[in-house]
């Protein structure tokens, strides 16, 4: 392998990125989770809750999943979106009730009961939000 300035070879200094990425990644997760969870607890309102709250939350799932692959997943933003509409589907189709899962708090929440398609649009706000940040911000869209 090549060395890089100061005797550091490229592999290493690609090493060093992608723990810096990763701990970039865990400390959004963190923080949005927490704003989420905030969101959840204690805000009861028609805006910030069901808008937001839904743009927040495909942001969750991609720093999350960015925590364990930092770099080249490309397309990250799109799949976050399509597992989103995957998840609003099953609400349309009742998965919840065919599962017989109605019962379990946690299930339902993560779930969810009731297909909205304006939930369909702020997951696209939100992967678009973080699409723009991984192609401007970080310049990660080359990978």
């Amino acid at each position: 392998m090549r060395s890089g300035p100061h005797g550091v070879t490229k592999h290493h200094e690609g090493v060093k990125g992608i723990k810096s990425s990763r701990i970039w990644y865990v400390g959004a997760f963190v923080l949005m989770l927490l704003i989420e969870v905030g969101i959840a607890i204690f805000v009861r309102d028609d805006f910030v809750r069901p808008y937001i709250g839904d743009v927040l939350a495909v942001m969750v799932v991609y720093a999350g999943i960015r925590t364990i692959w930092p770099r080249g997943v490309k397309w990250l933003p799109a799949y976050v979106f399509l597992f989103a509409v995957g998840v609003e589907v099953s609400q349309y189709v009742g998965l919840v009730r065919w599962l017989g899962v109605q019962d379990n708090r946690i299930v339902s929440v993560l779930l969810g009961g009731v297909f909205d398609l304006k939930d369909v649009l702020c997951y696209g706000v939100g992967c678009l939000i973080v699409w723009g940040v991984q192609r401007v911000v970080l310049v990660e869209g080359r990978e």
